[in-house]
């Protein structure tokens, strides 16, 4: 079977934990050893989320003044290198000689999204309501919403389009043995200029949005979403959310 999985940023950095780089391998490395038992016998596609990493890179870009702070879909790019690379080698680990290559993957989103009005992307860490309040003092131009009990970042996320790198991805999953890392956060979000070049927009995509359109572009057998919550909910983080079980 061909199966995509699309791993949470969440699950690779759990809820509450500090966001060190050796917590995330952790994290990676247990996630690793669950996924090579499916790629040992399936073809697996991994796309992973990146909402803590790519915040993390934000408050570090502020931090420093020497330079203009970089966009996010430059923040995106990184995370999606620093990810996949520590996926690739604990694969790589658990796997040894198994055939496995990491893509980076740019996604196409109209520049005319009603999304770029209304923020509602999770980014970077989690804050309690006085770190919030104090945050939104630091910084106007943020928009700060509940995620559970807790508080974070939000970004625009247009709706994906396109991922850009599909006729490749096809070409190099006709090898069936190999296992591909892509569509890291959703992919680098970029749009078309009426003269049809590409530019990049600062915004971060759903990654499993995303990788719902790779799983049909690469005609996938199944379609796997892990993170780190209980269920899929209606609402989720608001009151009259409920959990939608099978």
């Amino acid at each position: 079977m061909r199966i995509v999985i699309a791993l949470g940023g969440n699950a690779i950095l759990q809820r509450g934990e500090p966001l060190e780089c050796e917590i995330q391998r952790r994290n990676i490395r247990k996630a690793a050893a669950a996924i090579a038992r499916i790629a040992r016998h399936h073809q697996v596609i991994l796309t992973h989320g990146n909402g803590p990493q790519v915040g993390l890179l934000a408050l570090m870009n502020d931090a420093y003044k020497g330079v203009s702070p970089y966009p996010l879909d430059a923040l995106g790019a990184q995370t999606q290198g620093m990810i996949g690379f520590m996926f690739e080698q604990e694969l790589r680990n658990q796997m040894p000689g198994h055939n496995i290559c990491t893509v980076s993957t740019q996604t196409l989103v109209n520049r005319n999204d009603p999304a770029f009005g209304d923020p509602d992307k999770f980014v970077g860490p989690v804050y309690n309501r006085e770190q919030a309040d104090e945050l939104l003092k630091a910084h106007e131009d943020w928009t700060i919403k509940a995620d559970g009990q807790y508080f974070r970042r939000v970004v625009a996320s247009p709706l994906p389009e396109e991922i850009l790198e599909l006729s490749s991805l096809q070409h190099l999953i006709s090898d069936e043995g190999i296992t591909v890392i892509c569509g890291g956060g959703g992919g680098v979000p970029v749009t078309r200029a009426d003269d049809g070049l590409l530019q990049n927009v600062e915004a971060v995509i759903d990654k499993d949005r995303s990788s719902r359109l790779l799983a049909e572009g690469l005609k996938a057998d199944a379609y796997l979403i892990l993170t780190d919550v209980p269920a899929v909910a209606t609402n989720f983080g608001h009151p009259d959310s409920k959990n939608i079980r099978w």
